[in-house]
């Protein structure tokens, strides 16, 4: 067998997420290896001191540590369902989506969820902040199946795993909320056979272990 990129992943990161589905999306396959983020091989961390998933080794020895690049590399490879498919400003808007969900949404879903971990912060009022994001999308949804239309695209891979992750904090206070676009969205995400191949659950990689080959059969 041809030698496949690796990527270190953690399955239940948003991050790490949203590349493997634009991997899986592309029809690309690497070498996955699963880490505990407490326990982080020294292979990834020499690979990447950052020490954050996902992490990818192409052949050549180059590395993408951020998932962005991760994506980008996949869809460069083939993107075969068309992620990418639209006008150049529909993906510079995308983009702009996404760093606002990178940004000041994540800065508050980091604080919903982990308020114990800041000082001076109240987890209520992050999740008001984050409710603002979500109201949006539930906008953009009006009358389409996906962000930019019929489409599954860049901006839905890449926000869909961290609106899963918000949605995940409060499960019973998220789904009552008045944004029926969102709601239908994240739902078919969730049911749907590729986000059950993405979430596989896979034993902690060691040095020596045999090769996982993702996307699998």
């Amino acid at each position: 067998m041809a030698e496949l990129p690796i990527i270190y992943s953690f399955r239940r990161c948003p991050y790490a997420m949203r590349a493997r589905l634009a991997i899986a999306a592309s029809g690309q396959q690497v070498e996955l290896r699963e880490v505990v983020l407490r326990d982080k091989p020294e292979e990834m961390l020499i690979a990447s001191p950052k020490a954050t998933v996902p992490v990818l080794i192409l052949p050549d020895g180059s590395v993408h540590e951020e998932s962005l690049d991760v994506i980008d590399w996949a869809l460069g490879q083939n993107d075969r369902e068309n992620w990418l498919g639209f006008s150049a400003d529909q993906l510079d808007e995308m983009r702009g989506l996404i760093r606002t969900l990178d940004g000041p949404f994540k800065a508050s879903l980091d604080r919903y969820k982990y308020e114990n971990r800041f000082d001076g912060v109240s987890a209520r009022a992050e999740r008001d902040k984050g409710s603002e994001f979500v109201r949006e999308l539930d906008q953009m949804l009006t009358g389409k199946t996906y962000l930019y239309g019929e489409t599954f695209s860049l901006a839905d891979g890449a926000i869909l795993p961290f609106i899963r992750q918000f949605a995940h904090v409060d499960k019973e206070w998220f789904w009552a909320q008045d944004w029926p676009n969102v709601l239908r969205w994240l739902e078919a995400f969730l049911v749907s056979d590729r986000f059950a191949s993405i979430m596989k659950k896979y034993p902690k990689w060691q040095a020596g272990d045999a090769s996982t080959v993702f996307p699998g059969d």
